[in-house]
């Protein structure tokens, strides 16, 4: 559960980006819906070591750049 302090006289509108925030640092959503499908695991590291070349290639980019 999120705790988010109010001070006095703080607008509902400001609380309101405070717990959007700190709820989507938490991560929830994406856990949420990770787990609506089942991914053998051989997938999930196919799909990472994928993303992880993807960075690297971005960063060897930036570098030459």
């Amino acid at each position: 559960m999120l705790i988010i302090p109010v001070k006095d006289g703080e607008s509902i509108d400001r609380a309101l980006k405070k717990y959007k925030r700190k709820f989507d640092k938490t991560g929830t959503i994406r856990a949420l819906r990770s787990r609506q499908q089942f991914n053998k695991p051989s997938v999930v590291k196919r799909q990472k070591n994928v993303k992880a070349a993807h960075k690297q290639r971005l960063v060897s980019k930036e570098e030459q750049a």
